[in-house]
């Protein structure tokens, strides 16, 4: 009898991690894991499937640099900018000297723009910044197959860099829902949640923001 109640309770604990691991594959660093509905606004070719990782092998990753400062123009939308950034980062994780690049480009932006663009860069440098972070979490916590593991170029954090430091700054500058939305995603409890109350409470109803909160489902 304890035999096949035993046997009985493994059972059950083998379907209870199985039907987790979905969830547990949905969850991951937010800046990265979860793509962002840029509407119709332009973004970097991508791979088509599931999944958070699908880059275009066929891209050529020499252009990353160019084509994301491109992408970053000063009339592109907050989500574009955050979605393009999640595919750029991406992309560098996979490439050290593209990596090393897009930072630099992106950080370059802060020092020379003024006013309203300044903002902006702030954003982007900000915002890349967390999302090298993330990709080192990527890393840390196997998160991986061994040869995507073995290939990662983005392994340790950014050092002496803070990037939720320069969002909060250009949020300073005003209200903006849409970067409010960003800042949750890279924070955790009620910092967090203080971001994402402001991003609501900015989002019109029928917006591609409120769209991009409804659907975005971290934690689950």
């Amino acid at each position: 009898m304890f035999n096949v109640m035993h046997r009985t309770r493994s059972v059950l604990l083998a379907v209870g991690v199985v039907l987790l691991l979905p969830r547990v594959a949905e969850a991951g660093p937010p800046l990265l894991c979860h793509p962002f509905d840029a509407g119709s606004s332009p973004v970097l070719q991508w791979g088509r499937g599931e999944g958070w990782n699908l880059v275009d092998r066929t891209y050529d990753v020499q252009r990353l640099t160019a084509d994301t400062l491109r992408l970053l123009s000063p009339d592109a939308p907050i989500l574009a900018r955050m979605e393009n950034l999640r595919r750029a980062t991406i992309y560098a994780s996979q490439h050290e000297k593209a990596a090393r690049d897009l930072l630099a480009g992106v950080l370059a932006r802060v020092t020379t723009s003024s006013g309203p663009e300044n903002r902006l860069a702030l954003f982007d440098a900000g915002y890349l910044i967390e999302a090298y972070r993330q990709a080192s979490d990527v890393y840390r916590w196997n998160m991986l197959s061994p040869a995507e593991k073995s290939a990662w170029a983005i392994r340790h954090e950014p050092e002496g860099l803070d990037g939720y430091a320069m969002v909060k700054k250009a949020l300073e500058v005003g209200p903006n829902p849409e970067m409010e939305f960003a800042a949750s995603l890279m924070k955790e409890g009620p910092t967090s949640a203080e971001h994402r109350r402001r991003a609501q409470a900015g989002a019109a109803p029928d917006s591609l923001l409120a769209k991009n909160l409804r659907n975005f489902t971290v934690g689950k």
